[in-house]
């Protein structure tokens, strides 16, 4: 991790919470220090390892590495949630729209694939669960000569039969309907890309 994104996570979770600063007992004797209980939580979402494997290499208890890590990931959400996992703005959607209509897909406003092909993700995202209620953020475009009104996302075999998935063409015959089907994979492509950066980087997920 680049050293000023652990510092701002650092930082912020320090002023959110004083469990993270650094603290003297009663003998005075000096606590472990916020970089300590930090580098635990990182750590541990990055490997997906136990408190007993870090507790050696931050020189804390494991039981303390995992009460950082809970708390750590509290912090996180209540700081940043409201930046980094807020639902799309108006201009989130417009930037997104104009970006797929660049590579062919007017009114497309994502694609949704590999993060979500489990059943058990598929019933905890706040995605599906818009979807499932019929809500769409209002997109109006053209194709065909049709006017179209809700935008769609990019989907695979797995999903249900919804206006709002557009799925590929499973063995597509003639050019344009291979065209469509090559088109269409390669743009789902992109989160599955995505999520195996993640993937790789922080074991947790």
């Amino acid at each position: 991790m680049a050293r000023h994104v652990f510092n701002h996570i650092q930082e912020g979770v320090v002023a959110h919470d004083p469990y993270f600063e650094c603290k003297t007992d009663a003998l005075g004797k000096l606590g472990f220090s916020s970089y300590q209980k930090c580098t635990a939580a990182i750590r541990m979402l990055a490997y997906r390892i136990s408190g007993d494997l870090v507790d050696e290499y931050v020189r804390m208890s494991e039981t303390t590495c995992l009460m950082s890590m809970y708390k750590f990931c509290q912090a996180v959400i209540e700081v940043f949630g409201p930046e980094y996992l807020r639902q799309p703005i108006g201009a989130d959607t417009e930037s997104l729209l104009a970006t797929n209509a660049a590579r062919g897909f007017p009114g497309m406003l994502g694609s949704i694939d590999c993060s979500h092909n489990d059943i058990n993700v598929l019933q905890r995202s706040p995605v599906f669960a818009r979807l499932a209620e019929g809500h769409s953020p209002p997109v109006n475009f053209e194709i065909n000569g049709h006017q179209y009104n809700k935008g769609y996302y990019l989907a695979d075999g797995i999903y249900p039969q919804w206006s709002t998935f557009v799925k590929t063409i499973s063995k597509p015959q003639g050019e344009k309907r291979k065209r469509f089907a090559q088109m269409q994979e390669s743009a789902r492509k992109d989160v599955e890309r995505a999520f195996g950066v993640l993937q790789s980087r922080w074991g947790i997920v």
